[in-house]
């Protein structure tokens, strides 16, 4: 591996995290979405201010925490958040809806929220936007430092598939069962500019790249890359974008504070000169592919050798790599359960599919996911 530029003195041992979960407003009547995101956003602000807003799709709204410190700090934050959410669309006459697609959507393109970037990416991406309604949890690991961001991305790459297996929650769209376990994953990947980031050593080669990509017109804005991994632009984090939206409070908790740990786990590799594995592109748009269609129960990528095995098998590889920085931070147990409830229960996308079974179909479906959302948010 070609070794990296000295960088800054390490970042905190446990850093901050933060989190964004994006959810659907339906009819509970018809269980259709419902363009009432605006509305919904803006009762929902009396109650906890900046910390939600509209979304791109006027069927959608999001809620994010702020920096937490500790898995306890951050489900109570998630759960203030989505209460808070759950309370505005029901006093709209609505239900919250934690799914990565539309269950149920009338006809037609989605209703796009006025706003200069939306507007603009109707116009670079023309009929490629009618879909693009399609709700997303990321997680914001605290990492200030660029140079160092950019190399532990690279080491977090060949993990995306695994996050897109265990993660995935929508296998329905506009009333049918696509096959796959997460639908978002595949409409996401359509795009050129979205999916897993290229491979860079440095922070000056990833701006170059992000600006070669933008000159093709593939990506709106090299300074704002909306690559599955990337220190955000406004804020001090890397942030890791390629989940579905969960069902479940504890799995979201769970994930964050795993991704925690894989950051800090690269991190410290990142500051030892190594750029992390250097998996060609395709390679990993393919096994994210894979991973989009098979999910939890699936063969995913061996993010060491390449092979292919049983995604359970990657996630105890992943568990002991982080385990460590899981440990150091309190958050081992956090970690260990979600792997149980998925080895118990299946991922999302089998929970949908078994909600759906008999005469309950998409219907059922969106019941649910209504019930399992609303759950979270009123969990003590």
């Amino acid at each position: 591996m070609t070794e990296s530029a000295c960088l800054p003195s390490p970042a905190p041992a446990v850093p901050t995290v933060g989190v964004e979960e994006e959810f659907f407003l339906v009819d509970p009547h018809t269980r259709f979405v419902i363009p009432a995101g605006p509305a919904v956003a803006a009762r929902a602000s009396r109650e906890v201010g900046d910390l939600v807003s509209q979304e791109f799709s006027l069927c959608q709204v999001e809620g994010r925490t702020p920096p937490c410190r500790s898995a306890g700090e951050l489900r109570r934050e998630l759960q203030r958040v989505r209460e808070a959410l759950v309370t505005a669309a029901r006093a709209e006459g609505l239900e919250l809806c934690a799914s990565g697609t539309a269950v149920l959507q009338h006809p037609g393109p989605a209703q796009v929220a006025d706003h200069p970037r939306y507007r603009a990416g109707r116009v670079q991406y023309r009929s490629m936007m009618d879909e693009f309604a399609i709700s997303a949890l990321h997680v914001h690991v605290h990492l200030p430092d660029r140079e160092r961001a950019v190399l532990t991305a690279n080491h977090l790459r060949p993990w995306l598939p695994l996050l897109i297996a265990l993660s995935a929650n929508s296998p329905f769209h506009r009333g049918l069962d696509t096959g796959y376990a997460s639908w978002r994953s595949i409409i996401r990947s359509r795009f050129p500019c979205l999916g897993p980031p290229p491979y860079a050593t440095s922070w000056q080669e990833h701006e170059r790249l992000a600006v070669l990509i933008a000159d093709t017109e593939a990506m709106l804005d090299a300074a704002m890359p909306f690559w599955d991994l990337r220190p955000n632009p406004r804020l001090p984090t890397l942030e890791i974008r390629a989940m579905d939206v969960l069902q479940d409070l504890d799995d979201t908790v769970a994930v964050a504070v795993l991704l925690r740990a894989l950051v800090i786990t690269t991190a410290s590799m990142a500051e030892r000169g190594d750029c992390g594995p250097a998996w060609e592109g395709e390679v990993l748009r393919a096994a994210c592919w894979r991973a989009a269609r098979d999910g939890w129960s699936g063969c995913g990528f061996d993010a060491m050798s390449g092979l292919a095995r049983p995604v359970a098998d990657l996630a105890e590889d992943l568990l002991v790599f982080v385990r460590p920085a899981l440990e150091e931070a309190g958050d081992l147990a956090e970690a260990t359960a979600l792997f149980q409830r998925l080895a118990r229960h299946g991922d999302g996308a089998v929970r949908q599919r078994a909600s759906a079974a008999g005469t309950a179909g998409p219907a059922g479906v969106v019941d649910h996911l209504v019930l399992a959302t609303r759950r979270a948010a009123n969990r003590a």
